[in-house]
């Protein structure tokens, strides 16, 4: 039967790719922490989702988000950026994909509270875990040398919309409204 611990950070240090350990506590643990919580995030939205084609979407968002962890694990302090990297047109394809999500939404005229239905409150919730990721990776790669690849972070700012209108999208769909307050 396979090992699934090591114990090799019990210590408060962790390793990155590259052989690089640093303390746990770190700024850049951080980062990959949070891309990994928004991508666990993602994967109950799917798991909760109604819609196929938004569930290809968002699969294809999850591997984007493995290989900005696997950038993020390798660039710091030094190592080489992995084969596979987010470019513009990861970019451009999110924003296809929120063109092609609220091309049948109603103009936003007031805020909108979380909520709706359970596929489009998960999708909420990644939301808000993404702004929290992209606030992480942004101080990660802040300092002396950058460690975050430019379009990475414009990657995780255009997600935080995407999330936005497909939470917008699958409720319509579902037949179940946000509440907007008049704010």
């Amino acid at each position: 039967m396979p090992r699934f611990y090591t114990g090799a950070g019990d210590a408060g240090y962790s390793g990155l790719i590259g052989g690089s350990k640093l303390p746990k506590s770190g700024e850049i643990f951080e980062a990959i922490g949070s891309v990994d919580e928004l991508n666990s995030a993602i994967g109950v939205a799917i798991t909760n989702s109604t819609d196929e084609h938004l569930g290809d979407m968002l699969q294809n968002v999850q591997n984007k988000l493995f290989i900005i962890g696997a950038e993020l694990a390798s660039v710091a302090h030094g190592g080489a950026m992995p084969a596979k990297s987010i470019d513009k047109e990861s970019v451009t394809d999110l924003e296809r994909g929120i063109e092609e999500l609220s091309s049948g939404l109603p103009e936003l005229k007031k805020f909108v509270l979380p909520g709706g239905s359970v596929s489009g409150s998960y999708l909420h919730l990644a939301r808000a875990v993404c702004r929290r990721a992209e606030r992480s990776v942004i101080r990660a790669g802040t300092g002396e040398k950058p460690i975050a690849n430019p379009e990475a972070v414009r990657y995780l700012n255009r997600l935080s919309s995407f999330l936005f209108v497909a939470a917008l999208y699958i409720n319509r769909k579902e037949g179940v409204e946000e509440q907007n307050p008049t704010y």
